[in-house]
């Protein structure tokens, strides 16, 4: 039934009572009704209860409160929990007490792990102790291995003998002209250790001082007060000098005179040994005064002589003193490059046979010559220079009568024509400069003569001199022929075509080595005087003074911070170095050799082209750098041990890849304020192989900070402070550096431990040379026709910076106290360009470009405050050093090389048991 009133409903039909309509209709609002009811209950009643619980305890009256908590004590007056507050109490009271035990034990666990540290620490330190003792107890075993070996025991320096005052027992020659060093020197005043004592007499003592020239004079005093081998000791002196001219004409007193006033000085002993007589000439006029003076066994030096007055080997041909108080002006000093200029050669001067010399009788004149006249070509050279002038083949200039009054001279002498700037002029534009000897074959040397060959010399033109009888300033022990051409008078008609014939390379050369003699001995009056106290210490075999080292002052400094590791300086890259050295510092081995002298070593050290390391034991800078024992190499340079066994290599690494077993080098590290750049730099240094000191150079009128704690990295560090704020400081020789090598290092530099040994090798076999990693090069610049420098990358170079370079502690000596102040001077004035002047000095010295090792072009570390390099006027300022360096130096020193060193096995992957060694590719 029901089943068939839904099926009627469904189907619309009639149901009982007829009305389908009602029943649709009362079913739709049972079903709305329904909804509505729903969505009452699950809406509005939640919400009016969220509501009724949110806001029933808001009511003021606390006791009103259903659902808000009650307090504390209202739950324990409840019977029922009063068990349950107490259990919560003694459990928080239990929590608090092992929370204060784990904190306790906490601590003390962090006090034990310190302690292990410690412990660890105090064992790597112990284990370390016994390394370097185990070292040094090997070292010194090798040592006395060594000297066994050698079988040559030190020996205590022998006493010195201090003669008689009055040397009665010392033998006459038979006569003053014979005098020899073995017969007019008493080698018993000049020990091998004394040192060389010179004392010089005050001429102001004496008459004939007031009649001395002011500038000689007061020239003279300057140098002597500042030359390390004069005392005030008269009574340990090796030689005793003293002034005589040159003298004014109106005052001069007479020979005579002279020679009683030289008789009486109160150490001549009755004949004057030891003994030397200088006579410096200002001016072209010949003062040969000293000629009819007795001077015993008193040397001579002066720059006129005759064959009866000078003796060989005894007397000194010196130069002229032309600029007696006045430094010669490098900026005015032609450049040695174009090779030729205007004309070929060039000589003016005018013959004056009547004159006679104003100092000198004619009497003593006459019997001089008389029965003996020379042969005299001068009309042939007069015929054939004007033939050649004539020709018009090249471009000459000879003059035989001059414009002008000539200048006084000798008889028999071509005098000068003209003031000296209009000579200069002259010389400047000629390849070649003439100096014709004067026809007496007797006067030896004139100062007519040494006049012409300075100012040659001086302004780059090469001297040709006419006339082999003639000796020339300081003709034993420098080779003329290196710098000048001396041909008979009878070759006088092959003049021109001998210097056609010389190429340009060498006639740079020997321009080069006129100027380097020019600037060495003949420049200034320091110069001079030195150089003849160095021939007369050469002759009697007396070591040169030790040169002056620059005294460190040190700052205090806290030390103590250990320093760490960074894993990146321990990656080798694609160098394996193999085994390395860990033995304590050490110095490198003294220079013995200076007593060891030759006459082999004589000639080279003195003619020698500018070149450091070929000049033991004595330098070409000799008057002005005097070698000495403790920097000029030692025993390095010349021992022949070898450093390999048929190849293998081990034996040769083991030896560092050179010739010398051991041998270690010094940082030298410039900093200036940057503490925190620096202490990071000296961090990246701890355990690196073969390092002896680091010399920090403070360059900070500021001193560090007190409280900043310095790293411990092994080895001593030497905080040095600066007088004045230089970056010439880099390059001085401290005396706090022991090793010959040193690595020139900025604070901010970033290289791995294998690049600076790697370094260290290589400079090892290539001692003369600026080893380093950044590489620089210099360019021509057409449009401006200046020189640029450049810093790109490029295919060659001919600079390595400084900021990351080894070199010989040599060269600082040489920076310092031998490059011409000039340069210096424009280092301090930019702040900028001392590695342009190092490679400069060193380029300039040995004629070679320097060395790149591996292929690192910059070596800044990331991160590092910005350098005086990052300014914009940096360039600019190097590009003006370089072309004022030219001009001082007279020419581009610098060379181009496209060569670079990396190890032989470079990339080359190999089994480990295989050995591996590095070398030059």
């Amino acid at each position: 039934e029901l089943m068939t009133g839904y099926t009627m409903l469904r189907n619309g039909g009639v149901g009982n009572g007829g009305q389908p309509w009602v029943l649709r209709w009362s079913s739709r609002i049972r079903l709305t009704w329904l909804s509505f009811t729903l969505f009452i209950i699950l809406v509005f009643f939640p919400l009016i209860a969220h509501y009724y619980l949110t806001t029933i305890d808001d009511a003021d009256d606390a006791g009103k409160r259903i659902f808000g908590p009650r307090t504390g004590n209202e739950l324990c007056e409840v019977k029922h929990v009063q068990d349950l507050c107490r259990i919560r109490e003694s459990v928080s009271e239990e929590l608090l007490q092992l929370e204060a035990k784990r904190q306790e034990l906490n601590s003390e666990i962090a006090k034990l792990n310190l302690k292990i540290e410690a412990c660890k620490k105090s064992i790597e330190n112990a284990k370390q102790d016994l390394l370097q003792l185990k070292n040094v107890i090997s070292q010194t075993e090798h040592s006395y291995k060594e000297l066994m070996a050698q079988n040559q025991p030190k020996l205590s320096l022998p006493i010195r003998l201090l003669p008689d005052k009055d040397d009665a027992t010392f033998p006459l020659p038979k006569s003053n002209r014979n005098c020899r060093l073995h017969n007019c020197f008493d080698y018993s005043r000049c020990p091998l250790t004394s040192g060389f004592p010179v004392y010089v007499y005050n001429s102001d003592d004496y008459p004939f001082g007031s009649s001395l020239d002011p500038l000689i004079k007061q020239a003279f005093e300057a140098t002597v007060r500042t030359n390390v081998y004069v005392t005030e000791n008269a009574n340990i002196a090796c030689v005793y000098i003293i002034l005589v001219g040159e003298m004014q004409e109106p005052v001069m007193p007479k020979p005579t005179e002279l020679e009683q006033q030289l008789h009486s000085l109160p150490y001549w002993r009755t004949d004057g040994h030891n003994h030397l007589i200088i006579n410096l000439s200002r001016k072209s006029e010949t003062q040969n005064f000293i000629y009819n003076i007795s001077t015993g066994r008193a040397m001579i030096a002066q720059s006129t002589f005759y064959d009866a007055q000078y003796r060989p080997g005894f007397d000194i041909v010196i130069s002229p003193l032309v600029h007696a108080m006045s430094e010669p002006n490098f900026l005015e000093i032609p450049p040695q490059v174009p090779v030729k200029r205007k004309y070929l050669f060039s000589f003016q001067g005018e013959k004056i046979e009547s004159l006679r010399s104003s100092l000198q009788e004619v009497r003593s004149f006459e019997e001089e010559i008389e029965g003996n006249a020379p042969a005299d070509y001068d009309d042939r050279i007069i015929a054939t220079l004007k033939a050649v002038q004539d020709s018009k083949l090249d471009f000459v200039l000879v003059e035989f009568t001059c414009k002008n009054q000539p200048k006084a001279s000798l008889p028999t002498e071509w005098a000068l024509c003209g003031e000296r700037d209009d000579r200069l002029e002259l010389l400047k534009l000629s390849t070649f400069a003439l100096i014709i000897t004067p026809g007496d074959t007797h006067l030896v040397i004139s100062a007519g003569c040494t006049m012409r060959l300075f100012e040659a010399l001086e302004v780059g033109a090469i001297p040709v001199v006419l006339g082999e009888q003639v000796q020339l300033p300081y003709n034993d022990v420098i080779r003329w022929n290196e710098a000048a051409l001396i041909i008979p008078k009878p070759r006088i008609t092959e003049v021109h075509f001998l210097l056609r014939s010389i190429s340009d390379n060498d006639l740079l050369a020997m321009r080069r080595q006129g100027r380097f003699l020019w600037e060495t001995y003949f420049s200034t009056s320091d110069n001079v005087f030195s150089t003849v106290l160095a021939i007369i210490r050469t002759r009697i075999q007396i070591p040169a003074a030790p040169i002056r080292e620059e005294p460190a002052v040190e700052i205090p400094h806290r030390s103590g911070k250990a320093a760490g590791t960074d894993p990146n300086m321990a990656d080798n890259g694609d160098l394996d170095l193999g085994p390395v050295e860990t033995e304590p510092p050490y110095a490198s081995p003294k220079y013995l050799r200076n007593f060891t002298l030759t006459a082999m070593d004589i000639y080279r050290n003195w003619n020698s082209a500018p070149g450091p390391f070929h000049l033991f034991p004595y330098t070409p800078f000799d008057p002005v750098l005097p070698s000495e024992a403790k920097f000029l190499g030692s025993g390095t340079g010349f021992r022949p041990i070898g450093g390999g066994a048929g190849g293998s290599g081990k034996e040769f690494q083991a030896a560092l890849g050179g010739n010398v077993p051991r041998e270690q080098f010094t940082v030298v590290m410039l900093t200036y304020e940057r503490e925190e750049v620096l202490m990071n730099s000296l961090e990246r240094l701890n355990g690196l192989p073969y390092l002896n000191k680091v010399v920090v150079v403070w360059n900070s009128p500021k001193l560090p900070s007190e409280d900043l704690l310095w790293p411990d990295i092994g080895v001593p560090i030497m905080v040095v402070r600066t007088e004045k704020n230089s970056l010439n400081n880099r390059f001085l020789p401290w005396d706090e550096i022991d090793t010959e090598a040193i690595l020139s290092i900025d604070d901010d530099a970033h290289l791995r431990h294998d690049e600076i040994m790697f370094g260290f090798r290589v400079w090892r076999e290539a001692r003369d040379r600026i080893v380093g990693f950044p590489g620089r090069y210099h360019a021509w610049d057409i449009p401006h026709q200046s020189w640029l420098y450049n810093s790109n990358y490029s295919c060659e170079l001919s600079m390595v910076l400084t900021g990351a370079a080894f070199f010989h502690k040599y060269y600082a000596y040489l920076y310092s106290y031998v490059m011409p102040q000039a340069i210096r001077d424009m280092v301090d004035e930019y702040i900028n360009c001392e590695d342009i002047a190092m490679n400069f000095l060193v380029s300039h010295l040995t004629r070679k470009p320097p060395i790149k090792v591996t292929s690192r072009w910059t070596f800044r570390c990331p991160g590092c405050p910005q350098a005086l390099s990052h300014d914009d006027s940096h360039f600019h300022e190097r590009h003006k050093c370089i072309n004022f360096f030219v001009k001082v130096y007279g020419y581009m020193p610098l060379l181009y090389t496209q060569f670079r060193v990396d190890s032989v096995l470079f990339k080359t992957r190999l089994p480990h048991d295989k050995t591996k060694c590095f070398k030059f590719i």
